[in-house]
Order: C-alpha cells, then sequence, then structure tokens
C-alpha cells in the first residue's frame, strides 16, 4: 500500500468513519410497489438493491439504462404537443417498469437464496452449499447474466 494512503488511514478518527450496513429489502416491496409515476420512475440500486453475492446489482443497473433508454429514445422521438409528449414519457416509463420488474425480482431473490447458501453454517446448508452447489453454480451466473436488452436505436 503507499505511504500516503497508510497514512491518511492512520490518521482517520473511529468515529469519522460513516458506515452503512447491507439491508435486505423484501421483494413484495418490488412485487407491490410503484416503480414509476408520472413523469418519475426509479432505476438502479434505488430499484433493485441487492446484496453482492450473484454478483448482477451494476449489471443490472447498466440493462436499466439500455432499457430505459430504449423507451425513452420512442417518446422523444415522437413529435407532438408538450402534453402530448409528457403522455408519451409516462408510457414508456410505465413500459420500462413493466418490462424490468419481474427481472430484478428473479436476480434479486437468487442473490439472497446465494447469500444465505455461501453464508450459512448450519449442516444441512453447508452441505449443499459444498457438495451440490458448485455443479450449478457456473451454470446458473451464465443463466442470470444471459439478457437481451434490446438495441438501443440512435436514429428514427
Amino acid at each position: 500500500m503507499p505511504s500516503d494512503i497508510r497514512c491518511f488511514i492512520e490518521k482517520t478518527e473511529t468515529e469519522d468513519i460513516l458506515t452503512s450496513p447491507l439491508r435486505y429489502r423484501h421483494q413484495w416491496e418490488l412485487v407491490l410497489g410503484n416503480i414509476s409515476k408520472g413523469n418519475v420512475c426509479v432505476v438502479g440500486d434505488a430499484f433493485h438493491p441487492m446484496a453482492p453475492d450473484l454478483g448482477q446489482g451494476g449489471c443490472c443497473s447498466l440493462e436499466d439504462g439500455i432499457v430505459l433508454g430504449r423507451y425513452l429514445a420512442q417518446a422523444f422521438c415522437k413529435k407532438g404537443e408538450s402534453e402530448e409528449q409528457y403522455k408519451e414519457i409516462e408510457a414508456s416509463l410505465r413500459k420500462y417498469a413493466k418490462e424490468r420488474r419481474w427481472r430484478s425480482i428473479d436476480i434479486s431473490v437468487t442473490s439472497y437464496v446465494l447469500g444465505l447458501l455461501l453464508q450459512g453454517d448450519l449442516k444441512l446448508v453447508a452441505h449443499v452449499r459444498d457438495k451440490v452447489l458448485p455443479h450449478f453454480l457456473a451454470e446458473l451466473l451464465l443463466k442470470k447474466s444471459d439478457f437481451d436488452c434490446g438495441k438501443l436505436n440512435t436514429s428514427d
């Protein structure tokens, strides 16, 4: 570690370090909650915070950006009055929310269950983790990361 970084760390008082614990958010919040309302929607970690056990959180955020951009591009390509364009944007956000909701739930739940298995210390959980899970983990990770966001057209 470079000496200037080590010095910075050594001189930092413990009470000056801010931490935030990981918090599990129940999936029914995704299932039942509003993802979009009017011309506002949530994306990325605000939409689908998840434990790091599957390694897909950042990927899902990138997927969100592409899907959202695709729908908004369609809305902005249509000409019309500001009221009509507002309605197009609102409809685009609803389409985005509908498309992304179940993908996000799938990834979040899988990440949570995988975390339970990887961190569990009960004998049965440890047996599944050590003897059964490795045979399925690579395939599971490949399947979860294989998502087609669609094409982001830049012209009409």
